[in-house]
């Protein structure tokens, strides 16, 4: 099985055996080509190409560039794939790379880049995660494990000229958000054994892929808010010709495949269209998963965790999000399922209480916060 793409995490990007760019262009010149049928491995930087480091202070966080990521793999090109078809991509595995067998999570400063929560949590902070097999663990939110759902947050075939001028015109070319190709999508039920259906535009489909996550709860809150990894995936590709038009593709189509923690038992939190000073959003489904996602930190904050915490745990673990409610007007409604069988200890309310002593540290800060 060949590997296509290889990476050295002891080198910078621009010093990478394969080469990696963190751009869309149609002009970014292809490192590899396979066959469709066969069966490779791409390995793949971390998102933000090493800047982040693992150790207990979150000045690194604090100090990311933006400008350089998202670092992709790629492009790939597919033997026979031509502008109109469908690039059928299979994932057939997907793990941390050897010798990498840990993971970050980070919160954003308000000032570079912020979160999804940034108006009540503006300062920079991280959690790091040691990978057990399939489980994590991490000395910066105690009291956790999980089983991960192992799964790149970036896939996509380059644009052609036209799609890349409509994505200059309306919000420019950089990776950061999905858009009709795919892009950054951060779907985290693509793991093993999921395929997914992307328009081709060019010829060859130029395919890149990237963010490599460990763990992701649903909306990834933080920004830089899943379990982010070095990583190595196996793919198989194949093509259906014309696939746009027969069967009016205008964005991706995605089967996800059959493997998933198994996390039934969660505790389920509730958020309305109706923000945290009272104002009612109409049917606004952000501001209601927003207000979700607080309850929930409020509630595990009662359990000895700070809201720092909760927050990166929310962003990292495997929380279900959901869109429960777009018609009753004026008030949406959003949930967001934290799964309680992750906890070392019991989390549902009862009428004992919370124990509020439990002393659970902190996530790793920065240096002008410790």
């Amino acid at each position: 099985m060949r590997t296509v793409c290889r990476v050295d995490v002891s080198k910078p990007a621009k010093e990478q055996p394969t080469p990696v760019h963190n751009r869309w262009h149609p002009d970014v010149p292809s490192v590899a080509a396979v066959e469709p049928g066969e069966v490779f491995k791409v390995e793949c930087l971390d998102w933000t190409g090493g800047q982040i480091k693992n150790d207990d202070c979150a000045d690194d966080i604090k100090n990311v560039d933006l400008s350089q990521v998202h670092y992709l793999s790629g492009p790939i090109d597919v033997n026979g794939a031509k502008p109109g078809d469908l690039l059928v991509v299979e994932i057939c595995d997907i793990q941390p790379l050897p010798g990498q067998d840990w993971g970050f999570t980070g919160v954003f400063a308000k000032e570079n880049g912020g979160g999804f929560l940034d108006e009540y949590y503006p300062d920079a902070c991280k959690a790091i995660w040691d990978f057990e097999g399939i489980y994590a663990t991490s000395r910066h939110i105690p009291g956790v494990r999980f089983a991960g759902l192992i799964h790149p947050g970036l896939m996509g075939c380059a644009p052609d000229k036209a799609l890349l001028d409509k994505w200059n015109k309306r919000e420019g070319a950089r990776t950061v958000p999905p858009r009709e190709h795919g892009g950054n999508c951060d779907i985290k039920n693509l793991s093993r054994g999921s395929k997914i259906y992307f328009p081709v535009y060019v010829e060859g489909a130029k395919f890149s892929i990237g963010d490599i996550h460990f763990s992701q709860g649903d909306g990834e809150i933080s920004f830089c808010g899943a379990i982010e990894m070095s990583g190595v995936v196996t793919l198989k590709m194949s093509i259906i010709p014309n696939g746009i038009e027969l069967y009016g593709v205008s964005n991706p189509l995605y089967m996800p495949g059959p493997v998933e923690p198994r996390y039934n038992r969660q505790i389920t939190f509730q958020g309305i269209s109706v923000d945290a000073n009272g104002k009612q959003l109409f049917l606004d489904a952000t501001a209601a998963y927003r207000m979700a996602c607080l309850n929930a930190i409020e509630h595990l904050k009662k359990h000895g965790y700070t809201g720092e915490q909760a927050y990166l745990l929310l962003s990292a673990s495997p929380c279900d999000g959901k869109l429960a409610g777009m018609v009753d007007v004026p008030n949406a409604c959003a949930t967001i399922g934290i799964p309680i069988d992750m906890f070392e200890f019991d989390i549902t309310p009862s009428v004992d209480g919370p124990v509020r002593q439990r002393n659970l540290g902190q996530c790793a800060v920065t240096s002008d916060k410790k």
